[in-house]
């Protein structure tokens, strides 16, 4: 059956995340310093994303500085749809919990979250370290979210048994 939407490269996800531009505006709601940081995590966010739609999976977000800095790139909405376009071929949507609309709905945060850990392994470069998982920590939000080492370490065993061992690890 062919699919309406073009089927997402991770190499065009990965250009479109790095050639997109944060302006002000993204930040508005989004006080935590540094910038940088949430920028960062903003951006192995949006990879993920990348990863999450070609396998048709709805994930858990795990900082909610970066949550607000999505909504601010949400609502600069011309720039979200061109970047959306660029990245994924199609628009993402945001699912928030609770709307009853669709996405996660019925899902366990957490396994939303696993489906995180696991979107990450399969975009992250070698060596490199995800932020997302105890960014809200380290930029000291009041309420933060997160995903523990040790439901990283659960996933990433179920990666490794699933794939025979050679899973890529989701690096904190």
């Amino acid at each position: 059956m062919l699919s309406r939407f073009r089927r997402i490269d991770p190499v065009r996800t990965r250009r479109a995340v790095d050639a997109l531009r944060l302006p002000e505006a993204v930040f508005k709601t989004c006080p935590w310093q540094p910038r940088e940081l949430v920028d960062t995590g903003l951006r192995q966010w949006l990879r993920c994303c990348g990863a999450a739609l070609a396998d048709d999976q709805v994930i858990g977000m795990p900082s909610h500085a970066v949550d607000e800095a999505w909504h601010g790139l949400i609502l600069c909405t011309k720039r979200y749809r061109d970047f959306c376009e660029a990245a994924y071929g199609r628009f993402l949507h945001h699912f928030p919990e609770g709307d009853g609309y669709g996405g996660g709905s019925g899902v366990p945060m957490a396994t939303q979250l696993g489906r995180t850990v696991v979107a990450w392994s399969l975009v992250a470069d070698p060596g490199e370290d995800c932020v997302l998982w105890d960014l809200d920590v380290v930029v000291e939000v009041e309420n933060p979210w997160g995903v523990s080492p040790e439901r990283i370490a659960e996933v990433e065993t179920a990666l490794g048994e699933i794939s025979g061992g050679s899973g890529r690890r989701a690096r904190r």
